[in-house]
């Protein structure tokens, strides 16, 4: 029988951030997660893997996950344990999961399921882009079978909160982010900018956590590390990433506002590798390429986040 369900893959590197936003897709009605490919980024690939794994056995979801790049292209990056924990879930000392990950590579599983689902398949981009870079290496042609390519990643006005100019998911590895930005013809763009509009009062946070599940209560856990260091040097609003995104992957009708522009990115520079230059006056005579989501309905985005942690 034909699956009416809108399928879902997930590139993603978890991550406290990825955590919330993969539970937001096991609780979406609409669509059939196919895979979730594992790239290296907030933690080592050792550490993304196994974190994948458990959430998914947290949430009672089997949906293969697919190892994939343990570095970034060329130059070597630093990772953000410093925000998630040195294991990624906030060095809460989980027992592992007892399911294993699947053999095939990301990027290999990235190719096979864009046949699969060839016209239909939303992709979504939530770590640094390699795996993406690496199967479109492959495979050029791999952007005519992807319905809707979603990214977090970017600073549109280059503040960037890795450096300077660049935002952490580009800026990891910033010469996987060109391929990726100069091979789709668009992309849907939830920068960190946009992220900083869309954050949530740590009094609400505390409310949904408070859910009487058995996600709630994990993510409460692996979450309190980072939550206490948005605390302490962000203050009163919590940002969560990947979530945003990932309302936009899900919920598209909940865009109030967008707009599209060309957007290169830096891969030299000495103060802006990684900067993502966005042509806002359109003066390079480029395509668009990406379009930037400027506000997502809050109220919308919030309910998801409550319903995800307490299904």
């Amino acid at each position: 029988m034909h699956d009416a369900r809108i399928p879902l893959l997930i590139d993603t590197d978890p991550g406290v951030d990825d955590a919330l936003a993969l539970l937001m897709a096991f609780a979406d009605p609409r669509h059939h997660l196919v895979g979730l490919t594992i790239a290296a980024g907030n933690v080592g690939l050792r550490h993304t893997i196994a974190n994948a794994l458990k959430l998914c056995e947290v949430a009672g979801v089997e949906v293969p996950v697919f190892p994939g790049a343990d570095a970034p292209l060329v130059h070597p990056a630093r990772d953000a344990a410093y925000v998630h924990g040195r294991d990624g879930f906030g060095d809460t000392g989980y027992a592992p999961a007892a399911r294993r990950a699947e053999a095939e590579h990301a990027a290999l599983a990235i190719l096979r399921l864009s046949h699969a689902h060839a016209g239909r398949l939303v992709l979504v981009a939530l770590g640094p882009l390699t795996n993406l870079a690496l199967a479109l290496k492959l495979d050029p042609s791999l952007p005519q079978r992807v319905a809707r390519c979603v990214v977090m990643g970017a600073a549109v006005t280059a503040h960037g909160n890795i450096t300077p100019a660049a935002e952490f998911n580009i800026a990891f590895d910033p010469e996987a982010a060109h391929v990726v930005f100069s091979q789709f013809p668009r992309i849907e763009l939830a920068d960190w900018e946009a992220v900083l509009a869309h954050g949530f009062l740590h009094t609400d946070v505390e409310r949904w956590l408070a859910a009487d599940s058995a996600r709630a209560r994990f993510y409460a856990g692996i979450s309190a590390h980072t939550r206490a260091w948005s605390r302490a040097g962000r203050g009163e609003r919590w940002h969560a990433a990947d979530a945003l995104a990932m309302a936009l992957a899900l919920q598209p009708e909940g865009v109030l506002e967008s707009v599209p522009r060309p957007l290169a990115v830096e891969v030299a520079g000495i103060h802006t590798r990684g900067a993502t230059v966005v042509d806002w006056n359109r003066q390079t005579g480029q395509a668009d390429n990406v379009d930037i989501l400027l506000r997502y309905d809050q109220a919308r985005f919030e309910g998801m986040i409550a319903a995800a942690l307490a299904a």
